[in-house]
């Protein structure tokens, strides 16, 4: 694959050329196919279009003096193999790395010339690329967009560099132990795919190889498993830019894993004197008739605090722990939906004396809800703050091109907040309490680490 640097000439013809005729960035160039809803009279109005290569173009004009894009991609950790663990890790630190089309130094000094940004973030689903810029600069920005996300190279001695930052990461997230009890968690609850760490085992380390990125980027990066996504573009350039630069491979790519749950156990032991520790069972993938159910029953048990630095007075599971115990701990309910999967529970941390007493009265409080335990008031404040939760989510310009583009990946279209309040509203208690029976009556996952001399086992509570 030749390096693209022809993007240039594609801005000459549509931002340049714009400028230089007297137009404005936000009017369609004469001329141009528009997609149907390119000429919405509402500058909120998120457009999306699918190309027949399976690309998704989604893009909000918002007239922002800043422009935001990212190139989203369906190949998440979940997506490696038992030859390839790590991968995916390597390439969330590779994105300024010597690509086909621009050197390392070339990238670097680039964005930094205009004032932008280069960002990579990835979870279990997918890995997002993103660049942002004031708008004029769009087309700069663009060009090393694209050679990251479709002409990558993997030099050996620069992938083998990589080994010292894969540490680093590593040693940055150890510090956090929620972090590791939640990474543990995936791997004792599923058999494969989402058991996959978002970082790059011990044993991988200095491993993986430049053969490796290059079969992993040829596997899953193809356009049915991407999603170009734009806040202050217009839509039409942007379908310009994913018709000309990102139909680069067809086909769905190599299949992947369907997600399966085991139910099992970690624990790791340490001489903390704080322990840390989540009880799941399977709850609901994203996008399922029981997702948003399991989304209440999060807040009605408490999601944590909605105040900074607050005392978390509405949190049923933290009042319920205060009166089994002698000091008031950090318990909050734990929800992670997938696309074929999720995983609800609680998650506890507490002084190592008073673990077994903090999980078993979390644990109690779901069963008392399940039993029927949600009035009125409590739907009502848990819908309330679902809703705020979500439209927070969406004020950053990174929440909203997330939202946006993990829709369009997912199902080709973007749901409005308003749709979205509309759906939430619709959740009756019945449906809540269904969702509390059903973590009740599943099999159980549990990862803890600390002192774990009075942390029960999972088939202890």
């Amino acid at each position: 694959m030749k390096g693209l640097r022809g993007i240039s000439q594609l801005s000459t013809r549509s931002y340049a050329a714009a400028t230089s005729a007297g137009g404005s960035l936000s009017t369609p160039l004469a001329g141009l196919k528009h997609s149907p809803r390119a000429n919405a009279d509402s500058s909120d109005d998120v457009h999306v279009t699918k190309l027949p290569s399976g690309l998704v173009i989604s893009s909000v004009e918002n007239y922002s003096p800043c422009s935001k894009i990212g190139v989203l991609i369906r190949a998440g950790s979940r997506n490696e193999t038992p030859d390839n663990l790590g991968v995916s890790h390597l390439l969330r630190l590779s994105a300024n790395m010597t690509t086909k089309g621009a050197s390392a130094f070339r990238i670097t000094r680039g964005i930094e010339a205009v004032g932008g940004n280069l960002g990579v973030t990835s979870s279990r689903e997918h890995i997002m690329f993103s660049v942002d810029c004031l708008r004029d600069h769009i087309d700069t920005v663009m060009e090393y967009l694209i050679n990251v996300t479709t002409a990558p190279e993997f030099r050996p001695w620069e992938v083998s560099d990589l080994t010292s930052r894969v540490k680093l990461d590593k040693a940055i997230a150890a510090q956090s132990p929620q972090i590791g009890v939640v990474e543990s968690l995936h791997y004792a609850a599923y058999k494969n795919a989402l058991a996959n760490s978002l970082y790059c085992p011990d044993h991988r380390e200095g491993q993986v190889t430049s053969e490796q990125m290059h079969a992993f980027v040829e596997n899953n990066f193809t356009s049915s498993r991407m999603a170009l996504v734009g806040l202050g573009v217009d839509h039409t350039i942007l379908k310009q830019v994913g018709e000309q630069f990102l139909n680069i491979r067809s086909g769905m790519g190599a299949p992947g894993s369907k997600a399966s749950y085991r139910g099992g156990e970690v624990r790791v032991q340490s001489t903390s004197g704080m322990v840390h520790a989540a009880v799941v069972s399977e709850g609901a993938s994203a996008g399922s008739p029981d997702a948003l159910a399991f989304a209440l029953l999060q807040q009605v048990l408490g999601a944590g605090p909605h105040v900074k630095r607050g005392a978390n007075t509405s949190n049923k599971l933290v009042q319920a722990a205060a009166k089994a115990t002698a000091h008031p701990y950090d318990v909050s309910a734990f929800n992670a939906s997938y696309s074929d999967s999720g995983l609800f529970g609680v998650f506890a941390i507490s002084q190592a004396a008073d673990a077994g007493a903090v999980l078993r009265t979390a644990l109690a409080q779901v069963a008392a809800t399940a039993e029927g335990g949600v009035s009125d008031a409590d739907l009502a404040r848990a819908k309330a703050q679902l809703k705020a939760q979500h439209l927070m989510s969406l004020e950053t310009s990174e929440g909203l091109l997330e939202a946006i583009g993990s829709q369009a990946l997912a199902e080709g279209a973007y749901h409005t907040p308003a749709a979205v309040a509309q759906k939430i509203d619709a959740v009756t208690s019945s449906d809540v309490v269904k969702a509390a029976k059903k973590f009740v009556a599943g099999k159980k996952s549990m990862a803890s680490s600390g002192h774990l001399a009075n942390t029960p086992f999972v088939d202890e509570v």
